[in-house]
């Protein structure tokens, strides 16, 4: 069926505590990985898949992305700041006068990954569906450079999430399209989206065919950058 997102929100609140002591000067999305931050990346995709509009949330040494983002006139972007950190499933409610109601793209700024045969965010909006609630981007595990985790997450044929014992066959790679009104009736303030993903018959996976990189502390930061060159 497919729909093509106009709008999306960009994670850019975290702390980023395992990448110090880079974050604590700077916030994890604008450090660079071989010579582009990592906020920047996502929105390069996002300008490259057509979004007219980005929803960016902020937190820690929120000014320094504030004044980051003023230099970025190919998208228009709105940035709202949290004074306390509601977490991904509240900051997405927070963000709801601003959303819409279409499926919106949602995107960690601290990931990583590059396109190969289908980009990542047409791979989401191809195989997207009117009963669907979210739809995840998932990596193989295998194939997650700087990865070491236990997985996510299994498919089912029908591209249903499972949740079979670890180890798991897939990551969630930080990409995801979701229905934003799903959060709307939520009754907490502050909130994951992961509350979404278990045990829900309305999550879907698609399975990246391109390079994705975990980076989580600095060794990681170094692995990709060598990737990446």
């Amino acid at each position: 069926m497919g729909f093509k997102p106009h709008t999306a929100m960009v994670f850019a609140a975290g702390l980023g505590k395992r990448m110090q002591p880079l974050t604590l000067t700077t916030p994890k999305p604008l450090i660079s990985v071989a010579g582009r931050t990592m906020l920047d990346r996502a929105l390069d995709h996002l300008v490259k898949a057509g979004v007219q509009k980005a929803i960016v949330n902020t937190h820690y040494l929120a000014q320094q992305i504030d004044t980051h983002l003023r230099n970025r006139t190919d998208i228009a972007i709105t940035i709202i700041h949290e004074p306390v950190l509601l977490e991904t499933g509240g900051g997405l409610k927070n963000a709801l006068p601003h959303l819409g109601k279409d499926p919106i793209y949602v995107i960690n700024s601290d990931i990583v990954w590059q396109d190969d045969v289908t980009p990542a965010l047409t791979n989401l909006s191809t195989h997207w569906r009117n009963e669907m609630e979210v739809l995840l981007l998932l990596v193989e595990r295998k194939k997650a450079v700087g990865y070491d985790g236990q997985g996510d997450f299994g498919l089912e044929k029908n591209a249903a999430l499972t949740r079979p014992e670890p180890p798991r066959p897939f990551v969630f790679g930080g990409v995801q399209m979701v229905n934003p009104e799903i959060v709307a009736n939520h009754a907490e303030k502050i909130f994951s989206l992961n509350h979404y993903y278990f045990n829900n018959p309305k999550a879907f996976g698609v399975v990246h065919d391109g390079l994705w990189l975990h980076i989580g502390t600095p060794a990681g930061l170094k692995e990709a950058e060598k990737y990446l060159a």
